[in-house]
């Protein structure tokens, strides 16, 4: 029976971790770049936003 290779298993570890970390760097910057926030987008602090909107059956109120 063959032994494992924890080196192998250690290294495809980092290189996934690495390859999430410049994925989310890289959605960071989209949304830098991309201006504010769209209706329903997450906000920074892991709340979501709700939109702006009222339903037409709503008075508007002063």
């Amino acid at each position: 029976m063959a032994t494992p290779n924890y080196g192998y298993e250690k290294r495809q570890k980092e290189l996934a971790k690495k390859r999430k970390k410049e994925e989310k760097l890289k959605n960071k910057a989209e949304r830098k770049l991309g201006g504010g926030s769209e209706d329903g987008a997450e906000q920074p602090d892991g709340e979501v936003s709700e939109p702006d909107t009222q339903s037409p059956d709503q008075p508007t109120q002063p």
